[in-house]
């Protein structure tokens, strides 16, 4: 398995994944585009063979920088069981953007199972406590349309904690 930044051809490929893997929420074919060009330094690509295994989106809030927010997290069925997500998590925190990040967030809605795995397992592994709080609400920001989005926040992170990787 290679990670790498995305770049602007792997647009397909990340949008056929997304749309492979529910309850994800599909994004347009031009965000997954501009995630790929213009947020690369905060997304990373999961490849084997040269076909797209995984990705993870991301960003680092402006009005918040010391935070990542991790977006999406997709694993074709195919890679799934390698811990790949928190492969591609970890190696994200370790590149030098990410620098200066002291805590990891993401929403998740409450039946997500996967998500909330993954998120506690990071925590366990970091030595870090995982906060949860309503971050948009069924009603009041969906509309009724969409469960609530519970936000998972891991931290803070120690420098040990955000490097114990594994080898890839």
């Amino acid at each position: 398995m290679a990670f790498r930044k995305p770049v602007g051809t792997d647009g397909p490929a990340i949008t056929a994944l997304i749309a492979a893997c529910p309850p994800l929420d599909p994004n347009s074919a031009y965000c997954n585009l501009l995630q790929c060009t213009d947020f690369a330094d905060s997304c990373i690509v999961a490849t084997r063979d040269g076909a797209v295994a995984g990705w993870v989106s991301g960003y680092r809030p402006p009005a918040a920088p010391e935070n990542f927010f991790v977006w999406q997290v997709a694993v074709s069925s195919a890679a799934r069981g390698q811990r790949l997500a928190s492969r591609m998590i970890e190696a994200l925190l370790a590149r030098p953007e990410q620098a200066g990040v002291t805590h990891l967030t993401t929403t998740i809605t409450d039946d997500n199972r996967a998500s909330w795995a993954l998120f506690q397992g990071l925590a366990r592994k970091w030595g870090a406590p995982l906060e949860k709080t309503p971050r948009f609400e069924r009603d009041a920001h969906f509309a009724g349309a969409h469960a609530t989005e519970w936000q998972a926040r891991i931290g803070p992170l120690t420098p040990k904690g955000r490097h114990q990787q594994e080898d890839f």
